[in-house]
């Protein structure tokens, strides 16, 4: 059985910038992949060649078995569901939670079309899985940080994807909030069957059914492996560039940067 994503000598580059150099990565159906590293390490751009819209400069991306070209990327897509750091949609736009959930119904069936009784019903559903069915009519701009990541997640949901890809989706959220979040990919990870990527800002908190932790350093792969042996001060430290002290607590590790060596 092919890979669902297998990514191989992919290098990627905006003008002089080298956003992925050589990097491979070969991930089973069904797989929960961290995703961490510095700013500027090339996580973001890992998730965009895993959408199709990152333009190669050499290498391969497979999705689903089949090779990503210009041709096939569209339908590709409507497959692969997307939650990125930074949302296209004002919040001070006069438009409800539902229907930004229904915004990516149409990623699915084509903006073209008018949705059936059967797209309404894959968005009540998603609604429901998502918990956001008391939001349904309230302004998209009337949201808490951590409301609106949900109902992006849904609206990213309601394509029916097998892949889902999410971008620091506990970024600039109270802890709270992070909790709540995480749990909640746990829970659609499992209950949709879905293959999910998430980028982490914070490592202190990972997905309890997180199956594997990459690690990225200067637009490479620098480590993939269990979450146990990513989250190790000698291998954190050289990944961050600076020492690194781990904290264990009842709720999980606590990620230090050492100011002192």
């Amino acid at each position: 059985m092919p890979y669902i994503v297998d990514i191989r000598n992919v290098t990627v580059s905006y003008r002089e910038n080298v956003a992925l150099h050589n990097v491979s990565l070969s991930v089973e159906e069904g797989e929960l992949v961290a995703i961490a590293g510095p700013n500027g390490a090339g996580k973001t751009t890992l998730l965009t060649v895993i959408n199709g819209l990152g333009k190669l400069l050499s290498g391969v991306v497979k999705v689903f078995g089949i090779e990503v070209n210009q041709r096939n990327i569209n339908q590709l897509r409507k497959a692969i569901g997307y939650v990125p750091q930074k949302l296209n949609i004002d919040p001070r736009m006069p438009i409800t939670v539902r229907e930004v959930v229904m915004i990516g119904r149409y990623g699915k069936i084509g903006l073209l079309r008018k949705a059936n009784d059967n797209d309404k019903k894959v968005v009540d559903d998603v609604i429901d899985s998502v918990g956001i069915r008391h939001l349904l009519h309230r302004p998209i701009g009337h949201l808490s940080g951590g409301e609106l990541q949900k109902v992006h997640m849904a609206r990213a949901l309601a394509q029916e994807p097998k892949i889902l890809l999410l971008d620091e989706p506990t970024a600039n959220l109270d802890l709270s909030a992070q909790k709540s979040i995480l749990e909640l990919i746990e829970k659609i990870h499992w209950q949709k069957q879905l293959t999910t990527f998430v980028v982490m800002h914070e490592l202190t908190h990972l997905p309890q059914n997180c199956g594997r932790m990459i690690l990225m350093k200067n637009a490479k792969i620098v480590f993939q492996g269990e979450p146990q042996k990513a989250l190790s001060e000698n291998i954190l430290s050289e990944v961050y560039d600076c020492p690194v002290k781990l904290l264990k607590t009842d709720n999980g590790v606590i990620v230090r940067a050492l100011t002192n060596a």
